[in-house]
């Protein structure tokens, strides 16, 4: 997500401090609740990398998962703005070591007779999974942090991606750590 704003840049200019954060937030599942937050981001000239939104066990409350680049102290002022909202339960920041990273990808590869093996090959090393196929195209799922999803992107590039799309992370916390509604 992605907008336009007359405030100063949020992100240095040089690329120093920057460095990719993971929020997790527990949000009402309601109408609007999504144009708020992403509003947020907006307004502070922050621009969202990625967004995964989805219903939780409790199905009146969502889990958003909100990926961004930038340093850590717009960061920290985001996490306490996005704390304030009405429609959000619960936030925080998932550290890299503290947390399951996850990413779904779906790549349409282009693989006619002779090549169809290796692009095979190539999914089954990144233990993905042929969802379909046709007399041209293999098309594959797979699953991973970026870094293998990216690593399954560069192999199948020479064969030819027809087309891609991608989840958008999902992150949970290690062992018993838990996001939750405090009463």
């Amino acid at each position: 997500v992605s907008s336009e704003h007359t405030g100063p840049p949020c992100r240095p200019e040089s690329g120093v401090g920057m460095k990719r954060h993971v929020v997790s937030a527990l949000v009402e599942n309601r109408s609007g609740t999504l144009s708020r937050v992403s509003g947020l981001f907006s307004r502070r000239g922050f621009n969202i990398d990625g967004l995964t939104v989805g219903e939780t066990e409790d199905p009146s409350v969502s889990r958003m998962t909100i990926t961004v680049s930038g340093d850590d102290s717009v960061l920290d002022q985001i996490v306490k703005q996005l704390g304030k909202l009405v429609d959000v339960i619960a936030v925080r920041e998932l550290e890299a070591g503290s947390c399951i990273r996850r990413e779904l990808l779906l790549v349409k590869v282009k693989a006619d007779e002779a090549s169809r093996p290796a692009v095979v090959e190539v999914a089954t090393i990144f233990r993905s999974r042929i969802i379909d196929v046709s007399p041209t195209t293999i098309t594959i799922e797979a699953t991973g942090d970026s870094d293998k999803l990216e690593g399954l992107l560069l192999l199948l590039r020479p064969y030819g991606i027809l087309e891609l799309a991608r989840t958008g992370l999902v992150a949970l916390e290690r062992g018993n750590l838990v996001l939750s509604i405090s009463i």
